[in-house]
């Protein structure tokens, strides 16, 4: 590599540390403000008219009247879903936006608004300002948010933190799997197992918040 492009190139990766730090700024500073919140996961792909559309308003809905904000990931779908229950109880309702090759817009009901580049500054922000987590059924991303939320949650990386999956019908295939393979191979504990309750009810998963330790935390305390 000639000279003249290695030097490109570190001046590039300095310019992006210090977009980076700009991300990490703008969303310490905004969500240590917001007081606490849940933050609700979920298919930007689900349409209205769909069940789990309804109960993530619903969900959303209960957890504003707990005194809970909502932090979803700010586009259509059950992002969509879970933001428009926040308005409708004139709740906090957040959206943190990812600039994608297909542009995302916020929905109509995200309050305060975020804009992220990268999916790393985005994801602490999800975790560092929440005081559970809701995993609605969802794709690929849900399943990445789901799955670095238990793992933070295993090793110990976040105090208390309730973890939430609602649709049982949508989820059974995947925990009859981590149970008759990953467990069966040893490679999860059987305790693993419990750091996630299961629901169709949004009273009860809210409820099930309400009961952990520490649910009214402003952070998620990383460690």
């Amino acid at each position: 590599m000639a000279p003249e492009q290695t030097y490109q190139n570190n001046n590039e990766d300095t310019w992006r540390l210090f977009r980076i730090m700009a991300e990490f700024v703008e969303g310490f500073e905004t969500l240590s403000k917001i007081g606490p919140c849940v933050t609700i996961f979920g298919s930007a792909r689900t349409p209205k008219t769909h069940k789990f559309y309804k109960m993530a308003v619903e969900t959303a809905r209960l957890a504003i009247k707990n005194g809970f904000g909502v932090i979803t990931g700010g586009g259509p779908g059950i992002m969509e879903a879970a933001n428009k229950g926040a308005a409708m109880e004139n709740g906090r309702s957040v959206g943190l936006n990812i600039q994608l090759p297909y542009e995302q817009l916020p929905n109509p009901f995200v309050k305060v608004a975020l804009n992220f580049r990268h999916f790393f500054c985005r994801k602490v922000m999800f975790l560092k300002y929440t005081s559970a987590v809701i995993i609605m059924p969802g794709g690929y991303g849900t399943m990445d948010e789901m799955f670095e939320t238990l793992t933070l949650i295993q090793t110990q990386k976040v105090g208390s933190l309730p973890l939430v999956l609602m649709g049982t019908d949508y989820w059974k295939g995947l925990t009859d799997w981590l149970e008759n393979t990953m467990l069966k191979y040893k490679y999860i504990v059987e305790e693993d197992l419990s750091l996630m309750k299961i629901t169709d009810d949004p009273l009860e998963a809210i409820e099930y918040i309400n009961k952990c330790e520490g649910s009214k935390k402003v952070t998620a305390n990383f460690v």
